[in-house]
Formats: structure tokens, sequence, C-alpha cells
């Protein structure tokens, strides 16, 4: 009996430490922190529990160019926003809006891309949009 006790109370302890390791949008990211930037994607992730997409970014003042990586939703989600997996591709010039790590890494959690040969707005299907 104490067996049986003991493994159920382990494998509570084990789903909730997994629950707890997936991130939430505050965790990472900071909805104070916005920007707005624009370069040539180089890179695009499209797999799951999240899309990243990565751009060159080149800093006006120093000429310096950064490559950042910008999460975006699932899959399933950016389909049904209207996103396919042709929809952005290395090379495309690219202006994103969003909310910056934490960290203050190069990374950034999406909200919207506007494809600059087309001008066409995809909103990226995250729950802070």
């Amino acid at each position: 009996m104490r067996t049986t006790f003991s493994l159920q109370i382990a494998a509570v302890v084990l789903a909730a430490t997994g629950a707890a390791a997936h991130h939430s949008f505050s965790a990472e990211f900071d909805a104070r922190q916005p920007f707005k930037l624009t370069g040539s994607v180089t890179k695009v992730e499209w797999t799951n529990p999240h899309v990243f997409f990565y751009v060159d970014i080149v800093d006006e003042k120093s000429g310096a160019t950064t490559n950042w990586a910008f999460e975006m939703g699932n899959v399933n989600a950016l389909m049904r926003a209207g996103w396919t997996r042709n929809s952005l591709k290395p090379g495309d010039r690219v202006t994103v809006e969003g909310s910056r790590a934490r960290d203050g890494s190069p990374l950034g959690n999406a909200a919207t891309v506007v494809l600059a040969a087309t001008g066409q707005r995809l909103f990226t299907a995250q729950g802070n949009n």
C-alpha cells in the first residue's frame, strides 16, 4: 500500500514539474520592451511547439549585423492565421514588431510580420497579441 501511495505522489510531482517547464510569455518576454525591426530572413524553423525565424538586423549607428531569433505560435495556430510553410523564406525582407526578451538577448516574441515585397501583414498566433 505504501509503495502504491509513494508511486502516486511521485507521479504527481513529476507531472507538476513538467508543466512548469513550459515557459509563459511574461517569464521570457517583456511587453514593456516593444521593438520594430527590419531585416532579411536567414532561417525559418517550422516546428512545434513554437515556430522560430531568424533575421539579420543591421544597427544603423554602428553598421554591425546581429542575427535575431523571433518566436511565433505553433504550426497549427499559424496555419489558422493564414500562414503556410512558404509564407516566410530566407532572403525575404521583413519588418517585425513584438516584445523583447527580458534578458536583453537578440530574441523577440513576434506579434506581427510585414513582408516588404508585398506589404502583407501576418499575425503570429501568439496569445499576447
